[in-house]
């Protein structure tokens, strides 16, 4: 199953200039109107095309150090399914000296994918994971967890994302609402 969803996840994901451009555009347009005292109701549609292409071409340099190819399919009623290739060597030796983890059995560089259902509402979104695997094979939400809180640490969060913590919002954004390879942003 999870080699069947690696592979859907990175099929057809075709990126181009035009379409990270056009992110790029949106990007601007929603945190401006966030940023204005009173932002003017909008909704923006975002495509999968274009958020992945946005990262490939504009974001790789923003990404971690360790995260490579991150991939987005979008699907309606706020399904998610995120895939990178994943330094893992890099998690296993900063947690060196926090005794054993499950992901101290793991090394490499590795395609990892995620599943789940985001849910926003009032300026606060959730993501609700279903499903997770390293290299096609299910793992446990404590080994993605230990993941995304090492890639997501920075001085002000020190701890990294907690994938069960709900978050605000950027840009005066209230809601996402996602169907079938699109999201609108409503602001």
């Amino acid at each position: 199953m999870a080699a069947l969803v690696s592979s859907v996840v990175r099929a057809d994901v075709a990126r181009s200039k035009v379409d990270a451009d056009q992110m790029l555009q949106k990007i601007v347009l929603i945190a401006t109107n966030g940023l204005a005292q009173r932002p003017a109701p909008r909704n923006t549609t975002v495509t999968e095309q274009e958020v992945n292409s946005f990262l490939a071409i504009h974001a790789r340099k923003d990404l971690p150090a360790g995260v490579i190819d991150p991939i987005i399919k979008i699907a309606p009623a706020g399904r998610l399914t995120g895939s990178a290739i994943v330094d893992l060597d890099a998690v296993r030796k900063a947690q060196r000296d926090a005794g054993f983890s499950a992901v101290s059995l793991l090394s490499g560089r590795l395609p990892i994918q995620a599943a789940g259902v985001l849910r926003t509402s009032n300026g606060v979104g959730k993501f609700e994971l279903h499903e997770a695997w390293v290299s096609g094979i299910p793992v446990p939400k404590a080994l993605l967890q230990q993941i995304v809180a090492h890639y997501s640490r920075t001085p002000e969060s020190p701890g990294g994302v907690n994938l069960d913590a709900p978050f605000e919002l950027p840009a005066s954004i209230r809601e996402i609402r996602t169907g079938q390879g699109q999201a609108i942003v409503v602001q």
